[in-house]
């Protein structure tokens, strides 16, 4: 039987990915985990979401094309966690025992999923653990998943890379020194295409605005996409 699991959701490329290969099937037979739920964290109005500033609406209609519900936590920053960890408890007290994550090499982060897991009395896995970025930024692609650009850390990446493509172009373009797969935080993106979507998710980008961090954490720039579906 499949193990009961839920995805850490942010509606990126690396989830997607990861998410992929956590229902894949090794041997023709049943995919090793049964994704029950798609956890996506959103800022306390609920609008948009933590990770990558998207719509409620548009990761909505990517848990519709993919077939699994999508579970909502609301948090500021300081109870981000107690928050995650409460949507965990919830969800291991319904029989889910794993949960999923696509980061891929930074262990700060495979640190803390571990430790929220454990909270929960669940066992974290994260499927793309130590790939090397680049074959996994041209396996997204050569697999027929699509994904956009919708935000850009500025001191790494200019407006223009807002709401371009992630294929191979994209690759060739990114200067010296970003990575591939974003994972230093350069950039960020919205799926909306695959082999595992029963159908396209539509989305516009109505404007690429400027906004900056904190000013206590450096003031960052970056350059994001107000994005939403195609109808609205």
């Amino acid at each position: 039987m499949s193990t009961p699991a839920f995805f850490s959701w942010s509606g990126g490329k690396d989830s997607c990915l990861a998410l992929h290969h956590a229902m894949s099937c090794d041997t023709g037979g049943e995919p090793h985990y049964d994704v029950r739920r798609l956890l996506a964290m959103f800022d306390e109005t609920g609008d948009s979401s933590r990770s990558h500033g998207l719509p409620r609406e548009l990761m909505q209609a990517q848990a519709d094309a993919l077939g699994i519900a999508l579970d909502v936590g609301l948090a500021g920053w300081r109870d981000y966690e107690a928050t995650f960890v409460a949507r965990l408890q919830a969800m291991r007290a319904d029989g889910v025992t794993h949960g999923l994550f696509g980061d891929i090499d930074l262990q700060p982060h495979r640190d803390w999923e571990e430790k929220v897991c454990a909270a929960a009395g669940m066992t974290a896995v994260l499927p793309l653990w130590q790939r090397e970025r680049l074959t996994l930024a041209h396996e997204f692609i050569s697999l027929g998943y699509r994904a956009v650009i919708v935000c850009v850390d500025g001191r790494y990446l200019g407006p223009e890379f807002v709401g371009r493509e992630y294929d191979a172009s994209l690759l060739a373009d990114l200067p010296e020194g970003v990575d591939a797969c974003g994972e230093n935080g350069e950039f960020h993106t919205f799926a909306y295409d695959g082999p595992r979507f029963a159908q396209p998710v539509s989305w516009r980008i109505e404007r690429v605005e400027t906004i900056h961090g904190p000013k206590e954490y450096g003031g960052t720039p970056y350059h994001r996409a107000h994005i939403v579906g195609a109808g609205a």
